[in-house]
């Protein structure tokens, strides 16, 4: 039963027919002008993140605002359903976990990524003597002038594994033995072994392949990262495909944690010359207690399977393979990014370049057309990689950069250098 907001440790009695008549108007009611979600409520974890697929349906040019957790409902009048009383607010939804999609016949999916932080606030008023449910409160906004609608989801406080919702948490993708982020190999060298450690919550079947995005081909965007269970049901089989290397499907156990051991090494291409990067994809499963009902809320006619969700995009594994034999021992060759490439906002610029033989340091610089320095950075050898400052596109004024690579021995001796190479900054959108 919804909680009604109350000042806690009242000592004046409360008449009974007054309570029945309060807890009547803050109800929210399944009227069919109002809007429906399914599920309405679920388990969650007290300490870790939690994500579930949610079903939206029956909205009337309506659109998602912001979604809230709180520990106690009031009365949302003049709009519509009931509200978070301000008092007892946990958390807002982060803006990288919004990730709202229309979808079906007048609805949308929305994936609650309940954040660690969260839980555990809530988990500290359950203990404090508030009960052991709270709240996740979506927001709808009328495009026509009618009124705000809010809409409730029932939150359970779990352990965080069997009853839960099978969702995804976190994913770490590596090379056994490798600390670097990006690995370097020659034409035709084996490459180490590549595992994803999976955080995990709930119970399920882990379905899925390992598929590598080769030199030259289209890269993957975002919604290409997601888990399938992520996306809407109309949505799911769209993501692009590149060439697939092996397949798994694993039982996970109620732990939270498990090592996923990628493909075999010899089965990853190194024959060209070139990046590539290596993608996890997570296919929906089925369990007992993940899916969304698209008949109950009429946003369709079945039941959505969207165990192994998860609220953010997988990461990818990159390595580079550089030309085989010998080559001259003063020149450091530059592997990413490109010659002339032109970085989208916000997208993260990474300097790769190979390490050349009694090179100890490597000196990078960014420059601008003018040849003034923007941006200089000393690394030891074996790191090969550089992530430029997040200010460097401003500092660059959208104007053409260049980079190069320096090498030098233990002594600091420049031995030897990188041809150079330059990039551009997609122009941003003005206000």
């Amino acid at each position: 039963m919804t909680r009604l907001s109350k000042t806690r440790n009242r000592t004046a009695p409360v008449l009974p027919w007054l309570f029945v008549l309060s807890a009547f108007l803050i109800l929210p009611t399944s009227t069919s002008g109002q809007i429906a979600v399914n599920p309405t409520g679920l388990n969650v974890s007290t300490q870790n993140p939690t994500s579930a697929f949610l079903t939206f349906g029956n909205l009337n040019n309506q659109i998602p605002a912001e979604a809230t957790w709180c520990g106690e409902l009031i009365p949302a009048a003049p709009a519509l359903g009931v509200k978070c009383n301000p008092a007892t607010i946990f958390g807002v939804i982060p803006a990288r976990y919004n990730r709202n999609t229309a979808s079906g016949v007048k609805a949308y999916t929305d994936i609650m990524t309940l954040p660690a932080s969260v839980a555990r606030r809530a988990y500290q008023a359950a203990a404090g003597g508030a009960t052991s449910s709270f709240f996740f409160v979506r927001r709808f906004v009328s495009i026509v002038g009618g009124p705000d609608e809010f809409v409730v989801v029932t939150c359970r406080m779990s352990g965080g594994f069997a009853g839960s919702p099978f969702s995804i948490t976190n994913v770490m993708l590596s090379f056994s033995g490798i600390e670097k982020p990006i690995l370097f190999a020659r034409e035709g060298e084996t490459l180490p072994q590549v595992k994803a450690e999976i955080t995990y919550t709930g119970t399920g079947r882990l379905n899925g392949r390992w598929e590598v995005v080769q030199p030259g081909e289209e890269l993957p965007e975002s919604n290409d990262l997601l888990t399938e269970a992520t996306l809407p049901i109309e949505k799911r089989g769209t993501q692009r495909r590149y060439t697939e290397l092996s397949r798994f499907n694993v039982f996970l156990p109620p732990n939270g944690k498990h090592t996923l051991i990628g493909p075999k090494s010899e089965d990853l291409p190194r024959h060209v010359a070139g990046e590539y990067r290596l993608l996890l994809r997570i296919e929906a499963s089925d369990d007992d207690v993940t899916g969304s009902n698209l008949a109950a809320v009429g946003a369709g006619p079945a039941v959505v399977n969207s165990a192994a969700v998860a609220g953010f995009p997988l990461p990818v594994l990159r390595y580079f393979v550089g030309p085989a034999g010998s080559s001259p021992s003063n020149i450091v060759r530059q592997l990413a990014p490109a010659n002339d490439k032109t970085f989208a906002v916000q997208e993260s610029i990474d300097f790769v370049w190979m390490d050349i033989d009694k090179g100890a340091f490597y000196q990078v610089e960014v420059t601008d057309i003018d040849g003034k320095t923007l941006v200089t950075a000393v690394l030891r050898a074996g790191i090969g990689t550089y992530r430029a400052p997040s200010w460097l596109r401003e500092r660059a004024r959208q104007k053409p950069v260049r980079w190069k690579v320096r090498a030098l021995d233990e002594n600091g001796q420049l031995i030897g250098e990188s041809s150079g190479r330059s990039f551009t900054f997609a122009q941003t959108t003005q206000p």
